[in-house]
């Protein structure tokens, strides 16, 4: 690092006797080469792989649920096909920095970027149901229309980024914003799930996440005839020239998947 400050004329680290920092002129070096290093990786990625075979790390941020349900699936078969793959897979709610912190692909629930160094993708898209417990329906009268939701207790998502608004639209009116008691808000469509379980409220969650305890019966739906709306399934990477034949033949196994009737078997 001396010898780079020596070289340049400037102070490219703050130090303490406690904290080391960039300057800004660090700052600028750093992010210089950063892309370097992309357009290097880029070139590989060009000049190594002319047969078109996906080789290489493969690594993916998903939602939790979604990950487990239906990146996992697509993983364990895609490489039957392709073995020189490894995947690295990080299961988060939160919408990572996907560049930065080293990701070839983010696969999310009902987002979108303004980020022009990302292309989004929607893989497919998903309806959204009112459900909760047979025994918190049990402990009080079900909502007969929507106003009748502000008398009860609401399970929501949020996050840093994102507060859920719940944009509903009875059959003979408008749509409209509804609220009520909010008693737990939480970054993950699993922990919703799971408190709706436990008898905690009523949630608005995606179909496929909770078909499976509807048709059990653990998980009733609430005000059925209401259009919830739906929420699409993104995938999101960094904008190339050349995308990797790694990634670009998994977006394409997961748009297969997803498009294979009975496969919207989990979202988050």
């Amino acid at each position: 690092m001396a010898r780079l400050e020596d070289r340049y004329g400037v102070r490219l680290l703050n130090r303490t006797t406690r904290a080391v920092s960039l300057t800004e002129a660090g700052q600028r070096l750093f992010a210089q080469g950063k892309a370097i290093q992309a357009a290097i990786a880029e070139a590989d990625a060009c000049l190594g792989t002319t047969d078109g075979i996906p080789r290489g790390t493969l690594r993916i941020t998903a939602p939790d649920a979604l990950g487990r349900r239906i990146i996992v699936p697509v993983i364990a078969t895609f490489q039957k096909t392709w073995p020189d793959i490894r995947f690295e897979i990080s299961f988060s709610d939160t919408v990572s920095r996907i560049i930065e912190d080293g990701f070839d692909l983010a696969v999310r629930v009902g987002v979108t970027t303004p980020d022009a160094s990302l292309i989004s993708r929607t893989l497919t898209v998903e309806k959204t149901v009112l459900c909760a417990s047979p025994a918190y329906l049990a402990d009080r009268d079900a909502p007969r229309n929507l106003d009748q939701l502000s008398t009860h207790d609401l399970l929501q998502f949020s996050s840093v980024a994102k507060r859920q608004a719940w944009s509903l639209q009875d059959p003979s009116s408008f749509p409209g914003n509804v609220s009520g008691r909010v008693p737990l808000r939480t970054d993950s469509a699993e922990g919703l799930r799971a408190a709706a379980l436990a008898g905690m409220g009523i949630a608005l969650l995606p179909m496929a996440l909770v078909k499976d305890d509807l048709h059990a019966g653990r998980l009733l739906r609430v005000l059925p005839d209401v259009d919830c709306g739906e929420v699409p399934i993104i995938a999101l990477y960094p904008h190339k020239k050349f995308l990797e034949p790694r990634v670009r033949r998994f977006i394409d196994a997961l748009v297969s998947e997803l498009a294979t009737p009975g496969a919207d078997v989990a979202l988050d």
